[in-house]
């Protein structure tokens, strides 16, 4: 099959907004229990199929403390709770893993996943009340309780609606915390809350068992029981995809289906969001499809964009707790794309954050993704022309960690972290920084003979997951880069 064939083959497949399962939403789908038997049974023979050796659950290839706390604790709830006394053994099983996990939460080097501080405190609460776990958590359970009071204490009764971005971690809402549900307002259009099957299937177990909901919960469930942590995620999906493609200079055919879909999806004035729907928009998907649009010859509003510039930063909600690289990353690809020069306040202003966020070592860590080569090759992209240091020291960071047999990757070598190295370090090389051919050439060589999935899961939502068509563009991308190249 030929490259421009691959590339055509994945664009016709773009747009679905699917990612891989979690163990965490399948634990919450296996709740529903009387309101839908077929979805809860399915979720909880999902949830005995995929307990991983160790025990516990979560992402397969690696281990991610937040991941496997919460994804192990929605697990072994919802076997308690509904599944038979053959679950015993496999709850059992968990509890090792779940409780080395629990001590080593400081270790994550992206830190805490969506949610959970609000969601794990719960969860660890009630698999100490169902003697799923012993004293020996209490004096977490205690810390991570008064860290969500804390979080949940200024919060107005009915704050979260469909209108919310905490919509999507609306099962933070035990029996004592109802009250911060706006439930006359809290279903998005699709029947989902916040585009998240666990919030959902807390929505129809807690407050209401409404049909569209269930739809909703029907549509995202596979055929083996599974659900996805989010979705769809049809607006992330094609506009990462198009950004891939566009980078190595492929004009597949049928991408004006995906371009329509993001000028579709596009509210002038806000930007837009992962999913054609969900509310409230984003800096980071907004600052994507804004350069997407422009770089495909179809422009909107740079208002949008700039909506969310802050004093210090770009942000991608106004409410977030703490900022992000890639949505500043990708701001200051939407500027570039606008034309706006490299002395401009509001560009100044971002390098300026970049460069105080930067490890001394030359890379970067963000808030949605596991791995330091998303954010570091990211950046190298968007800000190598600017001549800044910062940049050539990440480009001597990514050329130094490369791994002996020439592929990249922060926990194991990976082809999305590969290409994503090879991506910036083929254009660095054009913008005249030092980049060894022989660096490019080893990588070529292991990301051709690893291009296919599946892909380890490095993407940070309430657990880990992999939209896999994003990465698989990614990988594309960086293979047409190089051959392009030689």
């Amino acid at each position: 099959m030929s490259r421009q064939t691959e590339i055509d083959d994945l664009v016709r497949q773009a747009g679905r907004g699917r990612v891989s399962d979690s163990a965490y939403d399948v634990g919450w789908l296996a709740r529903l229990g009387a309101a839908d038997t077929t979805l809860s049974e399915g979720a909880l023979a999902w949830l005995r199929r995929h307990q991983l050796p160790g025990g516990t659950w979560g992402a397969p290839h690696f281990v991610y403390h937040h991941d496997r706390v919460i994804c192990t604790l929605s697990a072994i709830t919802a076997l308690a709770l509904h599944g038979d006394e053959a679950d015993r053994p496999r709850i059992e099983a968990a509890r090792p893993g779940l409780l080395s996990s629990l001590r080593k939460l400081d270790a994550d080097i992206a830190g805490e996943t969506i949610g959970f501080e609000f969601l794990a405190p719960a969860l660890l609460g009630q698999a100490r009340q169902l003697r799923l776990v012993g004293p020996e958590v209490d004096e977490v359970l205690a810390r991570l309780c008064a860290y969500r009071q804390r979080k949940l204490a200024p919060l107005p009764s009915a704050v979260v609606s469909n209108r919310m971005a905490l919509a999507h971690s609306a099962e933070l809402a035990d029996h004592n915390d109802m009250h911060l549900l706006d439930v006359d307002n809290l279903l998005a259009s699709n029947g989902s809350v916040g585009f998240s099957p666990a919030a959902t299937a807390l929505y129809v177990t807690s407050v209401e068992k409404d049909e569209q909901a269930l739809a909703y919960l029907a549509r995202m469930t596979g055929e083996d029981g599974g659900v996805p942590n989010v979705g769809p995620i049809d607006v992330f999906e094609a506009a990462w995809t198009l950004w891939n493609l566009d980078l190595a200079g492929s004009v597949p055919s049928g991408q004006g289906r995906l371009i329509e879909l993001l000028h579709d999806a596009w509210t002038p004035g806000r930007g837009a969001s992962f999913g054609a729907g969900f509310t409230p928009e984003d800096g980071d998907d907004t600052a994507m499809v804004y350069e997407v649009l422009a770089r495909c010859g179809k422009p909107v509003d740079m208002d949008a964009v700039l909506a969310y510039a802050g004093p210090e930063h770009f942000y991608t909600w106004s409410t977030e707790r703490n900022s992000s690289l890639s949505t500043n990353i990708h701001a200051l690809g939407a500027l570039r794309a606008n034309g706006i020069p490299w002395d401009d306040t509001l560009t100044r202003r971002v390098l300026a954050y970049l460069a105080g966020r930067q490890n001394p070592c030359g890379y970067w860590v963000d808030k949605w993704h596991a791995s330091p080569y998303y954010p570091t090759a990211h950046a190298v992209l968007a800000g190598v022309e600017s001549g800044d240091d910062m940049f050539r020291l990440a480009v001597d960071w990514l050329v130094a960690s490369q791994r002996p047999d020439g592929s990249w990757g922060h926990f194991l070598s990976t082809a999305e972290e590969t290409a994503y190295c090879l991506q910036a370090l083929v254009i660095a090389r054009r913008c005249g920084e030092n980049v060894p051919r022989e660096v490019v050439d080893r990588g070529y060589q292991w990301l051709a003979g690893h291009a296919d999935g599946p892909y380890p899961w490095l993407w940070i939502g309430k657990c880990l997951y992999s939209p896999d068509l994003v990465i698989r563009s990614a990988v594309l991308s960086a293979l047409v880069l190089v051959e392009a190249d030689r």
